[in-house]
Formats: structure tokens, sequence, C-alpha cells
């Protein structure tokens, strides 16, 4: 079993912060957060979650107009948003994430596949942005997940060509401890579970 440390550390003690301390979080963290989430599983190995790490004034300043009113200020004072968007194209890296079936890619190619390609993407990049998530909280970062904000004004500031899509944003940084509320109730087994 791991250490309840560990268990506190990612989970129980782990609360989403809403502001942060003056504290950088180096280049090099998020490599790290990065290295140990991108081991968790995906459908066939899919990995379609993609991430830019928003930290510059001039690229805050980008997002802000798609942010709600309540996360404008949180999310100006982080010190880096991780937009988790995942990769309409995935597929097109299967041969090497997926070599085993070197037909894999064509399960998800092509435009009478693309509502099964979505789903696939959009799943999976959500399941690897949970992963985010607590890798960043193993590696010492409190995260601010938000789904407050208008994807299509993100995915036209930093997403262009359409092929990467906006799923949500993620506040990274120390917590102002000041800026942490309460732990609001969590359903218990009973409530939330069945065993047939």
């Amino acid at each position: 079993m791991p250490d309840d440390k560990v268990l506190d550390l990612i989970f129980r003690d782990a609360h989403t912060p809403q502001g942060f301390l003056d504290t950088p979080v180096t280049d090099e963290r998020l490599r790290q957060v990065y290295d140990l989430m991108k081991w968790g599983p995906t459908t066939m190995n899919t990995q379609p979650m993609r991430i830019v790490f928003v930290r510059s004034k001039a690229a805050k300043e980008k997002l802000a107009p798609a942010l709600s009113p309540g996360n404008l200020d949180k999310t100006m004072k982080a010190q880096v948003t991780a937009l988790i968007a995942y990769d309409s194209r995935f597929y097109e890296n299967l041969p090497k994430t997926f070599p085993n079936n070197p037909k894999a890619k064509d399960g998800f190619e092509g435009e009478d596949k693309k509502a099964t390609s979505d789903r696939v993407a959009l799943r999976n990049g959500s399941l690897q942005g949970a992963y985010f998530i607590i890798a960043a909280r193993a590696l010492g970062l409190d995260c601010g997940p938000m789904s407050g904000f208008d994807n299509a004004k993100v995915d036209a500031a930093f997403f262009p060509d359409g092929r990467w899509k906006s799923n949500f944003l993620i506040n990274l940084g120390k917590a102002d401890p000041a800026k942490i509320f309460p732990r609001n109730p969590r359903l218990t087994f009973e409530e939330a579970c069945r065993i047939d």
C-alpha cells in the first residue's frame, strides 16, 4: 500500500485553490509533470492530450477574453495556466505509439470516422488531464482545474488551425493558504457506487 502521506498529498489534503502565491513554476517542473503523467494508460495508447502552458503576460492577455468573470482574476495571478487540449488527428501518431497494430489509425482516419475519433480524443484527453493533475500534485504543485471559459475563443486564440481543441484549464502554482476554501462534501461509496 502507498504511504498515507502520498495519498494525502495527491488526494485527501489537496484542494482547488482560488489564489496562488508568487512562487515561480519552472520549465523543468512542467517537464517533470508531463514526463510523469505520460505513463498513464489511454485507449490503444492514443495519447491525444496536448498542452499549452500560458505564462507570459502576452499569453495571459490572449487568454483573458475567454475566461468567465469568476475565473479571470485567479487565472491572471496564477504562475502558469495549462490549456488542456486534445489533438483531433491523434491517430496520425498511432504507427509510433501503437506499433503492435500497423492498421490502428485506419479505425479513426477519414470523415466517416470523425465522430468516433472525436469521442476517443475527448475521453482519453480528459483522462490524461486527470493524470496531469495527479502528477502535478505529486510533484508539489497545487492545481485549480476550470471549465469556466469559452472554448471557441480559446481555440481561435491558441489553436487557429483547428487541429487542437480546448478541453479544460488548470491553474498551477503554490496555493495561497488564505485562498483555500473548506473542502466540500463528497458522495459516499453507497451513494455513488453499485456492485452487481
